[in-house]
């Protein structure tokens, strides 16, 4: 199962050998029966999120985010998905969602991803169970467009909770723009500074995210799963959702980005994924981000505009010196 694919030189993205693929899998979980929090926390499961929808702790979760495979045909891995009718998405949603609503502490935030042919069922959804409060739209950069149809350059994130006492960070997650109009007032500076590197501006976030890069080949936090998710979308819902020390759960974890940026960034996580191979990448990325905690787009306590840092020379030195000062200690 180790991926052996021939890269070229200048690509970082992550694989693993038949050795490492040995050792990570000693590493996974897989349950047989109701367990304690403890015994599962910052943990990979290898297993069907169907199979242990009830022995999960109750009310142990902060942040519930879910990347379920969109309503449409595409394999991942060894594992493929088919297309059907909004109505049988939306039950399929309702299965496993409705389940996971014992396992959230009362003050819990939940983020469901999908696109604009699933959008309308995971908002259905979600309604039932949470306070929907918003849909992020994030910029997709990828594909090359349609002759017959606009092109797909975007996807949804719904934003919900379980009740209307909740966490949200909002200065943790300011954006850092240029400041194309610098006004002054007095003379002085108007919301924005002068720096070295430019005028730059402190914005709040909106739910209008088009600062990221979908992981690729030269990017250090690349790995072959089909649908990943950016490293730096995952930093803006967690800095937001959840407080240090906070339980992140993942029930589609994929290669692992959920549980990472979570260690990156101080709290606890646990991940479930049916495939053996993208459970052993996870396993290799959360041994990558002792070394390495850095998050590609987020330097100083904020979120930079993509490609105003200068490809972010100084971010290793500065998220590791941050890491420091501000992570507690995890578990693993």
């Amino acid at each position: 199962m180790s991926t052996k694919k021939k890269r070229a030189p200048r690509n970082r993205t992550i694989n693993l050998t038949a050795v490492e693929e040995a050792a990570y899998r000693a590493n996974l979980l897989t349950l047989n029966g109701p367990v304690k929090l403890d015994t599962i926390l910052n943990r990979t499961i290898h297993q069907d999120l169907f199979e242990l929808l009830e022995w999960l702790p109750t009310a142990s979760v902060d942040l519930l985010f879910a990347d379920p495979p969109y309503n449409l045909t595409k394999t991942f891995n060894n594992q493929s998905f088919n297309e059907t009718s909004l109505a049988d998405y939306e039950e399929w949603l309702d299965s496993w969602l409705s389940k996971l609503v014992r396992i959230l502490k009362p003050t819990a935030s939940i983020y469901v991803c999908g696109d604009w042919r699933s959008s309308t069922a995971i908002h259905r959804v979600m309604q039932r169970y949470f306070v929907v409060h918003n849909r992020i739209t994030w910029e997709r950069e990828k594909g090359r467009g349609a002759k017959g149809n606009w092109k797909n350059c975007s996807e949804d994130i719904w934003f919900s909770t379980l009740s209307n006492d909740y966490t949200f960070n909002v200065a943790d997650v300011m954006l850092k723009r240029k400041v194309l109009a610098p006004y002054t007032k007095n003379g002085d500076p108007k919301d924005w500074d002068e720096t070295k590197k430019g005028r730059f501006r402190l914005t709040h976030p909106s739910n209008i995210w088009t600062d990221l890069t979908v992981p690729f080949w030269s990017m250090p936090e690349n790995t072959d799963h089909p649908t990943q998710k950016p490293e730096k979308l995952l930093a803006k819902v967690i800095l937001a959702s959840s407080n240090p020390g906070d339980l992140v759960f993942d029930p589609f974890a994929g290669s692992g980005t959920t549980a990472v940026v979570a260690k990156k960034l101080g709290r606890n996580f646990i991940g479930v994924e049916i495939d053996e191979l993208y459970c052993c990448l996870t396993e290799k990325r959360l041994d990558m981000a002792d070394a390495d905690p850095s998050i590609q787009g987020y330097a100083d306590n904020v979120f930079w505009e993509r490609n105003t840092l200068s490809e972010q020379k100084k971010r290793k030195a500065s998220a590791a010196e941050t890491t420091k000062v501000k992570q507690p200690t995890l578990f693993r």
